[in-house]
């Protein structure tokens, strides 16, 4: 999923930034032919997407092989696969090609990995007497503040933050259960995270790609959070669980969370997507999508391909077949 906003130093530089970054598109020729449309789609990604130097690609020699397979011939359907099996080289969940019938897409980042979550066992062995604030289902577990929050591209209020923050405020710890969320808006992480923070905290560094070289970026911005004064904070014990499913804006959340002192990452390492994307348009009228930036926290860790637990854990098909979620048991065990 697309992150909504971008990440800066604060949520007001960071929805200026975005706007202007979102418009800077490539100005399609007027030549729409299905060699021109490679080439397009090819000299996009050779000067504009960050993660060529990174991931090790070949990207002249990827080139070459798909190249050969276009001829100005083909069918829109046999172009789009043919653009579509080169991108999935880039390993990348960010890039996306869209006609008006097709959409590439990259899901092995998930994919070749165990699931570690299943909704139906919370819900019959944990979650026996849910609440539901907004998008949170919480519940209190052998007293702890069990939060469930499933897409970030659920926009929540402060006045539900305030509500789950009076609710737990006396118990052992809180558990945020982010597994299985997929991304979405960025707003929504930097509103999360900064009610578990009485201070300014570094975050996170992005670089974006800003010329046609490998290694043409601007100056990495640092990324903060920057809480209120006023506003109702839990700076108690927090225990986010994560598997390979958190994408984009989760793992934007899993990374910025690990720089708190009181926060434990526990379950699996995230799927990654730590670039944020740019879209264009082509001369066909084709939308296309890639990666534009590099995030690296706070030590230069890039976080492109997941964002590592503090505890990794798997689901265990002996807990399973007990009804036991064996990632959140470790998360009840800490506290």
């Amino acid at each position: 999923k697309n992150m909504k906003k971008y990440i800066f130093i604060s949520i007001i530089s960071m929805t200026a930034l975005f706007t202007s970054c979102e418009k800077i598109l490539v100005e399609p020729t007027q030549d729409d032919t299905q060699t021109a449309i490679f080439e397009q789609t090819w000299t996009i990604i050779n000067e504009k997407y960050s993660f060529l130097d990174y991931k090790k690609i070949n990207w002249d020699s990827i080139g070459t092989v798909y190249r050969k397979k276009v001829t100005n011939e083909i069918s829109d359907d046999s172009l789009f696969r043919v653009l579509d099996k080169m991108l999935y080289t880039l390993k990348d969940g960010h890039v996306n090609i869209v006609s008006p019938y097709h959409k590439s897409r990259y899901s092995k980042f998930y994919l070749d990995y165990a699931q570690n979550y299943d909704l139906g066992l919370l819900q019959r062995n944990y979650l026996t007497n849910p609440q539901f604030t907004g998008v949170f289902t919480h519940q209190n577990i052998k007293g702890i503040g069990y939060i469930r929050y499933g897409d970030f591209q659920d926009d929540f209020s402060e006045k539900q933050l305030d509500y789950l923050i009076d609710t737990y405020q006396n118990s052992k710890g809180l558990i945020i259960d982010v597994r299985d969320n997929t991304g979405g808006s960025s707003d929504n992480v930097y509103q999360m995270l900064n009610r578990f923070t009485d201070k300014q905290v570094l975050v996170a560094k992005v670089a974006f790609k800003n010329g046609k070289g490998r290694d043409d970026f601007g100056t990495p911005q640092e990324t903060w959070l920057n809480p209120t004064a006023d506003s109702k904070k839990y700076l108690g014990k927090i225990v986010i669980l994560t598997n390979r499913l958190c994408y984009s804006a989760t793992s934007f959340f899993t990374a910025f969370a690990k720089s708190l002192p009181n926060v434990k990452i526990i379950g699996d390492k995230t799927g990654g997507g730590g670039g944020i994307p740019s879209s264009t348009q082509l001369s066909n009228g084709w939308t296309f999508r890639y990666s534009s930036t590099i995030t690296t926290d706070p030590s230069g860790f890039n976080i492109e391909n997941g964002v590592n637990p503090t505890i990794k854990i798997d689901m265990s098909k002996t807990d399973i077949d007990k009804g036991k979620d064996s990632i959140l048991e470790r998360a009840l065990s800490e506290f």
